[in-house]
């Protein structure tokens, strides 16, 4: 039971990581982007898939576990792209509208983002693994 709530626990945290973001995104010119509006769309669809792991936390652990750890790889892109802009810009060629001001930035939502994407990440990869060989 202790495992379930701390998987619930992370669900909750990357739920509420996630749409902090999303909700300072939304609305801006970053959804209207070659590059950054995909990416914007994938990080919606990881912050919804971690209300789904949230959900699924009690009745079905090993695919709430499965849900996060798709969540958090499908969100942390968003959260890279702000630490490391000079690596995107080099990844993703494509006529951006600003210069960007260094390769790495600390950003510190992003930074937060990170650690908890790779914490859940962690977490329910842990929980796959030891669940894995039950009958």
């Amino acid at each position: 039971m202790t495992r379930k709530l701390l998987l619930a626990a992370s669900c909750l945290t990357g739920c509420a990581v996630a749409w902090r973001y999303l909700h300072v995104l939304d609305g801006t010119e970053f959804a209207a982007g070659e590059v950054t509006g995909p990416l914007l769309v994938v990080h919606f669809m990881g912050s919804v898939l971690f209300v789904f792991a949230l959900v699924l936390a009690f009745i079905r652990p090993r695919i709430a576990a499965l849900g996060a750890l798709a969540a958090s790889l499908l969100c942390l892109p968003i959260y890279l792209y702000f630490v490391t802009p000079g690596f995107f810009r080099w990844m993703f060629p494509d006529d951006y509208s600003g210069a960007a001001d260094s390769d790495f930035v600390w950003e510190g939502w992003a930074a937060t983002g990170i650690l908890a994407f790779l914490v859940i990440a962690c977490l329910s990869g842990t929980w796959l693994a030891r669940t894995g060989n039950r009958p």
